[in-house]
């Protein structure tokens, strides 16, 4: 019935019947057009305004996709081993942390005294062998100083980013550390009650199609994380042997570093090669000579044979695109932003990906329906 008019039927009580008509809202806007420009000015507010919400809590964001990342791994080693070991989630995921904790007491045991012996030599070699470089370049004539190249530094540094503006400082890096292994553990034990949660969230037409894009993305995320371990393993051992075969001081510790920032591919490539060269050539020019020649050998057997080999298995990843989406990151984020692009970008792609292969299925299933009638 319409009020507007302040008609009544013959069923209404006589105080509806005797009310005159209440009218349209005062805030209600008569024109179509009008209404819908004030709609799309509203879900341009909400959009801006989620991007803003966005940035407000991207530290936190990045700290709960750092423990993903982290169940990740822990969700591919419990698998792994439940190939081998039929028992039930809750101990595989305990030998996967009991693993974990064996191997850094091993490291620390063991490698521990002699890699801190090489750590503490290893800032007057670097600085030592700048200085070297610094008087070369002189030598040919390039007017440069100590206070320039550190500035340089400096400047670079804060481009990408600082630690602190990461995760705040030494405590706050030890507070996100524990926070992350923390909740990535609570989400490798029972990875389902909490994928079922985020899926309730979603509107219920559409939980199918983000249940399927959740799995691809956990999928993919686990084989990305098992090739980077392979390639970290792979080019910190190499990277050791034949560093050691050479006789380049504190290959030990060259091969944790390589190892280590193996994980950020690109960058972590760059930085290690540089640290390798440096302390190679302080054993004289042909030792540093060698000391190159096993850096490249070592990247181009990672790039041209271990690199492939996971990237079938994987995300396959442009690197100008992982490299200008990891400089992004550092900027925003710093190290941990940094580290963390690559799985981010891999993620991102796999939901494109998912999103393209549904509206392809969506155009076929239209084309077979009017090719059938």
């Amino acid at each position: 019935m319409d009020h507007t008019d302040g008609g009544s039927g013959p069923g209404e009580p006589q105080a509806e019947r005797s009310r005159p008509g209440i009218g349209a809202s005062p805030s209600r806007i008569a024109s179509r057009r009008m209404r819908y420009e004030a709609g799309r000015a509203l879900a341009w507010g909400a959009v801006i305004g989620l991007i803003a919400l966005s940035i407000y809590l991207a530290q936190s964001l990045l700290v709960i996709f750092g423990a993903l990342v982290f169940a990740s791994m822990i969700d591919g080693g419990a698998r792994l081993i439940g190939k081998v070991v039929p028992i039930g989630r809750g101990w595989r995921v305990a030998m996967v942390l009991i693993l974990t904790v064996a191997f850094l007491a091993w490291l620390v045991i063991f490698a521990g005294s002699q890699i801190s012996q090489q750590a503490a030599q290893f800032p007057q070699i670097v600085s030592a062998q700048a200085d070297k470089f610094i008087a070369l370049l002189r030598a040919h004539g390039f007017d440069i100083s100590q206070t320039q190249v550190q500035s340089v530094i400096g400047s670079v540094a804060s481009g990408v980013g600082t630690l602190s503006r990461a995760i705040g400082g030494a405590v706050g890096a030890i507070a996100t550390t524990v926070l992350i292994l923390i909740i990535g553990i609570y989400l490798a034990l029972d990875p389902r009650a909490y994928e079922r949660g985020v899926e309730w969230m979603v509107p219920e037409e559409r939980r199918e199609a983000f249940s399927d894009t959740l799995s691809h993305m956990a999928y993919n995320m686990r084989r990305l994380l098992a090739g980077r371990l392979l390639g970290m393993v792979v080019e910190g051992v190499f990277t050791y042997v034949l560093l050691s075969i050479i006789g380049v001081p504190m290959a030990a510790l060259l091969g944790i570093i390589t190892g280590l920032l193996a994980f950020i591919p690109n960058i972590g490539a760059i930085i290690s090669g540089l640290l390798m060269v440096l302390v190679g050539f302080s054993g004289g020019t042909e030792m540093g000579l060698w000391t190159l020649a096993t850096y490249f050998f070592v990247q181009n057997f990672d790039g041209y044979i271990v690199v492939p080999m996971i990237a079938k298995k994987t995300v396959d990843l442009a690197p100008a695109l992982v490299l200008g989406f990891q400089l992004i990151m550092g900027v925003l984020f710093g190290v941990l932003g940094l580290m963390l692009a690559d799985p981010m970008l891999a993620m991102i792609k796999v939901a494109l990906e998912r999103r393209a292969h549904r509206f392809d299925v969506a155009d076929m299933t239209r084309s077979s329906r009017k090719a059938a009638g």
